[in-house]
């Protein structure tokens, strides 16, 4: 996980293992969060992820991918806690030039607190596919043909955060986050990026330039 930094938390983000290991805590007086010190403009994103576990209401991981700026763009996963025994739902969002409303949700078909799950993002020249364990959940195809505008020209740092957002979380903000459950931690581990970093100009000729859904991933969205 040498590839981050953390910028907020103070000693609620901690980097362990040697740097195999990246951990996001919250608790009521502040959030956790980190930021890739590179920036990409296209390519495949895999994190593994150990998402809160237990009654985790009220709680948000973000994990995505922005640039900055009021025109800015942005490719959301955001996991939303829950009640001990409910599924996570995955909210995931894709902005351009500053405007967002795309918003699809998911139910995770497995416990993801209980082991490390892969999350990804294949970004390039025709769409943005969301992945779980390498099985495609969401694409979102440039259709800039018919004035959808699509991100291709803004290079975007990753980044992660837990925090509180019990205003709509969970059922709608319906439940509130249960503080004497804190802290609550995500945790990360096997970082991949196959990309052009924007920090080296190299391309890596790879499947992720021109990856679409084959037939199973067809039938599965």
């Amino acid at each position: 996980m040498s590839n981050f930094d953390i910028t907020w938390g103070d000693n609620r983000a901690k980097i362990l293992d040697g740097g195999q290991l990246l951990t996001l805590s919250l608790d009521e007086a502040s959030s956790s969060s980190f930021q890739s010190k590179n920036e990409y403009l296209f390519g495949r994103i895999d994190m593994q992820i150990k998402l809160v576990a237990g009654n985790s209401a009220g709680t948000i991981t973000a994990y995505y991918l922005s640039s900055q700026g009021p025109t800015h763009d942005e490719i959301d996963f955001e996991f939303l806690g829950n009640l001990s025994g409910d599924s996570y739902i995955v909210h995931t969002n894709v902005f351009s030039q500053g405007k967002g409303n795309r918003e699809q949700q998911f139910h995770l078909w497995f416990d993801p607190t209980k082991a490390f799950h892969t999350y990804s993002i294949v970004w390039n020249t025709q769409r943005i596919m969301f992945l779980v364990d390498n099985i495609p959940i969401r694409v979102f195809n440039n259709l800039e043909s018919i004035g959808v505008p699509f991100p291709k020209s803004q290079p975007m740092r990753i980044y992660s955060s837990l925090w509180n957002a019990d205003d709509w979380a969970t059922r709608g903000g319906l439940v509130k986050t249960d503080w004497t459950k804190a802290p609550f931690t995500a945790s990360y581990r096997n970082f991949k990026a196959n990309t052009v970093s924007t920090s080296t100009n190299s391309l890596q000729a790879s499947e992720w330039q021109d990856q679409a859904l084959d037939a199973t991933g067809r039938n599965r969205i």
